[in-house]
């Protein structure tokens, strides 16, 4: 199975973040800019928390905020919850599922080395699952050579 840091390699590397103290207009500007679902937050060079589209939907147009005067800070999901590279996407799509999150920090050494998404696992998922078809119907068919007959 792929490993996180295999996954990063195929992907842009550029991670995008924000302040704790930034509104949530300007979280959702930058999202909207950079066209990602989730930013991390970033305090004086420690990740301290993941804003999300989820996180504004549930704690501001649902309790009534304003998302021009309503801090990351106050909505940002925290603790973190992260990966690292030498992880596999197996392991990405269980801690996904069991913290509900869709967007996690790859760490190593306590530095941020980029962000896997939902989006990204289920592709590689989906990828790896067409391979390993093909690759069946390919031995079926007898497109592999015959290793008892070496």
């Amino acid at each position: 199975m792929t490993t996180v840091r295999r996954l990063l390699e195929s992907k842009p590397r550029d991670t995008w973040t924000i302040r704790p103290g930034a509104t949530a207009y300007e979280a959702l500007e930058i999202m909207s800019d950079k066209n990602v679902g989730a930013l991390l937050v970033i305090r004086d060079d420690e990740l301290v928390g993941v804003f999300s589209e989820r996180d504004y939907a549930r704690k501001v147009i649902l309790r009534g905020k304003s998302s021009k005067n309503t801090t990351v800070g106050e909505l940002m999901t925290a603790p973190v919850y992260f990966v690292t590279p030498d992880m596999t996407i197996g392991d990405c799509m269980a801690l996904m599922t069991d913290r509900r999150v869709r967007h996690l920090p790859v760490m190593e050494n306590r530095r941020v080395l980029g962000v896997v998404s939902i989006g990204d696992v289920v592709n590689r998922i989906i990828t790896e699952q067409q391979i390993t078809i093909r690759d069946l119907e390919s031995f079926i068919t007898g497109g592999y050579a015959d290793v008892g007959s070496r």
